[in-house]
């Protein structure tokens, strides 16, 4: 059903919506939409920031210099 709809389909559909809501409703709509993805990439830039501190506070904490730390290959051959 939907592939059929073609180029004068959609701006047929984009006239109508137009005329329903307004042109200022749309505006204010899609001002609204763009204030949300911006929010959206902040957030996931944040969290990727978070969990990079987070590894790099956790690589801190494991020191491979740790007294009575052995290396893997070492424990291998005991």
């Amino acid at each position: 059903m939907l592939n059929n709809i073609g180029l004068p389909g959609l701006l047929l559909i984009a006239i109508v919506v137009l005329v329903l809501f307004g042109r200022g409703k749309i505006a204010s709509l899609m001002g609204e939409v763009g204030k949300g993805i911006t929010a959206f990439k902040r957030g996931v830039k944040d969290g990727a920031e978070e969990a990079e501190a987070a590894r790099l506070e956790a690589a801190k904490d494991v020191s491979p210099a740790a007294p009575g730390a052995t290396a893997p290959a070492e424990r291998d051959k005991a």
